[in-house]
């Protein structure tokens, strides 16, 4: 079984409950289990600024398929949740990135791991610091020192009462 973590978000309909929900399909993907969620939280929206502000979260899974087909079903979810891609960083129902898949290093046409740009964006970071703050991300660094960089991005722990 490999170790891989995926980065969850959502803007539209309810994102929470968007985010919650992908989190509990993410554990019905073929040969795979849902190990660790990280909290939710709230972000202000990058790239694109006239938008409703971002829930994100982190998923450590183990699984069975391989990177590429793990990234299949992922972007299935997203479909199946109703994704549409108008143009970059529009709002979305559901946006689910794999970050690290074990040690493994690619860069494909379809897939690059680690994400190109996870360690520069609070949204991954700060999720995934706090349900593996000792990980490493192969040529950046400690996933907490790197974490510790972001807390100017406008991401901060989200409370159901602040919906």
């Amino acid at each position: 079984m490999a170790r891989a973590y995926i980065a969850l978000g959502s803007n539209l309909r309810d994102p929470a409950q968007e985010v919650r929900q992908a989190m509990a399909e993410l554990a019905t993907l073929p040969g795979t289990r849902l190990v660790r969620p990280s909290s939710l939280y709230r972000t202000a929206p990058v790239g694109y600024d006239n938008q409703p502000d971002f829930i994100n979260a982190v998923a450590e899974i183990e699984t069975s398929l391989e990177p590429i087909a793990l990234l299949h079903a992922i972007l299935g979810l997203e479909n199946q949740h109703g994704r549409e891609r108008p143009f970059p960083n529009a709002p979305r129902v559901l946006d689910l990135d794999l970050l690290l898949y074990d040690e493994v290093t690619m860069n494909s046409a379809e897939l690059t791991l680690p994400h190109p740009r996870m360690h520069q964006r609070g949204f991954v970071l700060l999720p995934l610091a706090e349900i593996a703050p000792e990980l490493h991300i192969a040529g950046q660094g400690k996933v907490a020192d790197l974490a510790a960089q972001c807390g100017d991005q406008g991401v901060a722990l989200w409370q159901e009462d602040n919906a």
